[in-house]
């Protein structure tokens, strides 16, 4: 009997001694302006020492916005902070959609990957007619988030390119789209970062 007691007592202490509270993290490498779905989202206990800092996270009980994006980076594994979310109107992004040679882009890009986009110009005949060799422009986009990238076997068009929609700062797409202009056909080439 007094064994039996001890053990109730004893299992009443300690379910009252766990302060954990259930917070969302992200279930991989998330980037900037990429939209957050259910499926990146990972519940885990967590024990904050400070309560106060609790209301800088999300926890499972909150209601997520339907519209939610970040304003920043959040690594796998890392608690979803509320300073880096917001809408499509908070991040200043928009959505850039590229189409890359598949052998100029890591195979294995995928969203949440941070990456740089380079253009090189064609081969073109000079004022002689002599061809000249392919330049590089130099980075067109820097640390572009890749918001979606379709599988592989889906996202070859008629052209056989591989697609990746980017998040790029609305004042940097204009330029790209004008470089871009510059060329008959100029070939993008993408480097991830990391």
């Amino acid at each position: 009997m007094l064994v039996a007691a001890s053990v109730v007592v004893g299992a009443r202490v300690f379910a009252a001694a766990d302060d954990t509270v259930q917070v969302w993290t992200a279930a991989g490498d998330l980037g900037a302006g990429q939209r957050v779905e259910a499926d990146d989202l990972v519940a885990q206990r967590v024990r904050f020492a400070d309560r106060d800092a609790l209301a800088g996270y999300f926890t499972v009980d909150d209601e997520l916005p339907a519209d939610l994006e970040l304003t920043r980076s959040v690594g796998k594994g890392e608690l979803l902070p509320r300073a880096a979310v917001g809408t499509p109107d908070d991040t200043g992004l928009v959505e850039v959609p590229i189409a890359v040679e598949p052998e100029l882009v890591p195979p294995d890009v995928e969203s949440g990957d941070v990456v740089d986009v380079y253009v090189v110009a064609p081969i073109s005949a000079d004022a002689d007619g002599k061809a000249q060799q392919p330049r590089p422009v130099g980075p067109a986009l820097t640390g572009a988030t890749v918001v979606d990238a379709p599988e592989l076997e889906s996202s070859f068009g008629t052209s056989g390119k591989r697609q990746l929609v980017l998040g790029v700062a609305a004042d940097a797409a204009p330029a790209f789209f004008a470089l871009l202009a510059d060329y008959d056909a100029p070939s993008l080439t993408v480097v991830r970062r990391g």
